[in-house]
This record gives C-alpha cells, structure tokens and sequence, in this order.
C-alpha cells in the first residue's frame, strides 16, 4: 500500500496514512529496457571528475548522495531524496509533538518560502507571514538547501534561539526566534453568538478528525448549532484521511476526493458515509486564504463541490499533489510525488487552488467610537412598546459585531452572513 508522510516542522503536504511499497526490484527479463550505458558512462565520468579535482574533498557517499538528491529534487519541489540519517529525522518529525519555531514552508521559484505559521506557534508570535521568504537560517544561506537539510537546520533544543533573514516585499528583516514545543493539536472551538459555533482547524494532524468530532459534539451538548464558521486560513494542509473525516462528519453521502497517478497503489476513492455524519443540514461558511492549502484545499473543494456551504475568503495556495515515502534498501528514502488530488466533480486542484464562492479580502476596517446617541426610549415622557416589548436604550446596543469587524473583516463577513440566512430558514 502507498505510505506518505507529513513534515511537522515545514513542508505543505497532504498525506495519506497507509502501509508502504518498497522500490521495485530491477528488471532482468529479456523485456527489460536497455542500460543507457552512455548515459552511465557519463555519470561515472562526472563522479571521477568531481572526486579528482573538486576544491574541497569529497568522499565518494557524499558524491553520490548529492546526485541523488539532484536526480529527484529536479523532478518537482515536492520529490525528494532522504538519506538514512534524513530518514532517521523524518521519522523523529512524524512521531508527535517537536521543537522548534512553527512555520510551514514551500520552495517557490527556488525561494524558500513561509506558507504559514501554526497558530499560536513562537513563528506566529514573532510575526512571521505567509508569503515571507527565508534567506538564511543563523550563517547559512538556505539557497540550494533541499526541505530536509532546512528541516535540520530549523529543529533543536527547547529554548534554544534560530536566527533567521527574512524577505518580505524587498526588505530584509530579522527575527531571533526562540524554539519550543509544538503541541500536537490543531482544532478550536468558541461560539459567536445567535447560536453560531465557531471552529478553527489550524492544520491536519493524524488526531485532527476526532478532535473536531469532539468539538462538535460538545458545541451540540451546549445548545441546537444553527450555523457552523470552519476556519481552514493558514492551513498548510497534512494528513488527507483527517479532512476526509472532517467533511464526513458535514456530508452524508457521495464522493469526498479522489487520487490519480501511474501507480496502481496511487488510485484511491474517499467516500462519505451517512453514519459518520453529525451535521448534515445546518448552514455552513468555509474560510480559506492563500495560505490554505493541500488537505485544506481537498476540504474546501468538497464542500464546494457538494453545495454543503459557501466558501468565503481568498484564492488558495494551490498544491493538489500526493506524496509517497518509498523505502530503500540503503535505510534511505525517496519522497516522491505520486498522484494528484481531485475533487469529487474531478477538478484538480494542482497550480489552480480553489477559488471561493465568495472572493472577501481580508481588510482593515474602522469604525467610529464614542460617537454620541440616544435612542427614543431614552426621551421623557416616551411611549412606551406598544406590544408590551422591552424596551432599549443606547446601553443595550451590542458593538461586538464592530469590534469583530475590525479585528477579523473576512469572519465579520461570514459571521454576518449566517446571520442574515438564519431569517430566512424554516422554523
């Protein structure tokens, strides 16, 4: 079965859970394709060169690794080749919780570049944003770096500083950014009000499904949902089966997403299931931005795709790739990618994203303050309701929604539009 892995420290990845296929044995049929042997002989040729008279020594494992790494590195920015000791670490990253400073990153045109930090992470309280691109990590210029050797240089000690330059619109900042555990959750719950349930899903861990069903469930326990905000902005993305599992708890029945790819083990079909699901009617609002991205982008095509809810906010990232981790026989690895993501009316998400159903950026907004009114109930001698109502002063009146505007325009707007819907639901 295909097995794919997730970098917890950095990388945009969507991935399956299953057990994994090793490298298929060489062929020694009379069918099998030729050697290259010109192409080979041009290789060893290179091999020696370099071993003779490159200006600093190199071993002959170093050699070859760096080859290796060239070889599937320059197939997509998503392959990669693990060596045993990069194999050891990348198990280290999946095992659970970690330190370090919370980012996820990408390689965009060869820049090495922050798709989004974790909420409440040491990156997110520096002040890290997406679409800042990392230049050097402490005295090491990242250019060249493949996402592992990034990996390595960003992980350490708790407590321990990483110094890291920073573009962002042409200018180089620096931050000095203490690491720390990241916990191993990723799901939120409040309510906004009108018996709205607000729940943000930071990004998708192996847990992440459950943890949303509890959530649910214990917004339910509270009062009847008639409104349900999924915040999935700035979400890199992670294991495929929990966003599987979340939109099954939202759709009852039908296709969730589909996987293509020259492997047969790549070919795979996620299905929604009636009794899996807890919330099949209520009105939904998906908010995504450009930092939504792989499994959040699978979520958000789903639901699209289903009419289950709106989706509200900006384009997404756009990564609808799968990646596999191929065991070698070296104790190495080749992470290579092995099939696209499609939603269930086949659309691929790959270099397009999801476009929402409703395009709000995300904006500053200022509203007066100390503004003097009176309302007519605060007049003498007024009449009173003629129906026996309360009446409401200038006291009674409710800023929340004002101060939610300025602090998060794009919730204000999904907040404001379940609102409204719910006047027009059947009682």
């Amino acid at each position: 079965m295909v097995g794919i892995k997730r970098y917890l420290v950095i990388g945009v990845s969507a991935l399956l859970l299953n057990q994994a296929w090793a490298a298929p044995e060489p062929e020694t049929s009379e069918s099998a394709q030729a050697v290259p042997l010109t192409q080979i002989r041009t290789f060893v040729e290179t091999f020696e060169t370099i071993s003779a008279g490159y200006v600093e020594a190199l071993d002959d494992e170093a050699i070859l690794n760096k080859a290796l790494k060239g070889m599937v590195s320059s197939l997509d920015p998503h392959s990669e080749y693990l060596t045993k000791d990069e194999m050891a670490e990348f198990d280290e990253q999946t095992s659970g919780n970690y330190a370090g400073i919370g980012i996820e990153v990408e390689m965009v045109d060869n820049k090495l570049t922050i798709i989004s930090p974790i909420d409440d992470s040491p990156a997110a309280k520096a002040g890290l944003k997406a679409g800042d691109v990392i230049i050097r990590i402490d005295d090491q210029l990242v250019s060249g770096m493949s996402l592992q050797e990034v990996i390595t240089l960003m992980r350490g000690e708790q407590g321990s500083e990483v110094l890291l330059d920073v573009d962002r619109d042409g200018q180089i900042e620096q931050y000095s950014i203490a690491r720390a555990e990241i916990e191993d959750s990723s799901v939120s719950s409040e309510w906004l009000g009108n018996d709205i349930a607000y729940i943000r899903i930071s990004q998708f861990l192996g847990n992440s499904s459950k943890e949303f069903r509890e959530k649910l469930q214990a917004l339910q326990t509270q009062q009847p949902i008639k409104g349900l905000i999924l915040d999935l902005r700035n979400n890199p993305g992670g294991v495929l089966q929990s966003a599987v599992g979340i939109v099954d708890t939202m759709v009852d029945d039908g296709l969730i997403v589909y996987t293509d790819g020259r492997h047969e083990y790549s070919k795979t079909q996620f299905k929604a299931t009636t009794e899996a699901t807890l919330l099949p009617k209520a009105p939904l609002v998906v908010l995504v931005n450009e930092g939504s991205a792989s499994a959040s982008e699978v979520l958000a095509g789903a639901i699209q795709d289903h009419h289950r809810g709106l989706v509200l906010g900006t384009e997404t990232f756009g990564k609808g790739s799968v990646q596999t981790v191929v065991p070698l026989s070296t104790g190495g690895a080749v992470k290579l990618t092995t099939a696209l993501y499609y939603t269930p009316n086949g659309r691929s998400i790959q270099a397009q994203g999801i476009m929402p159903d409703m395009v709000i950026p995300q904006a500053k907004v200022e509203v007066e303050k100390g503004r003097f009114f009176i309302k007519e109930a605060e007049l003498k001698g007024h009449l009173g309701n003629g129906t026996g109502g309360k009446e409401r002063t200038s006291s009674d009146v409710d800023n929340t929604l004002n101060n939610l505007a300025v602090s998060d325009f794009q919730l204000f707007q999904a907040l404001s539009m379940l609102q409204s819907a719910q006047q027009f639901l059947v009682k």
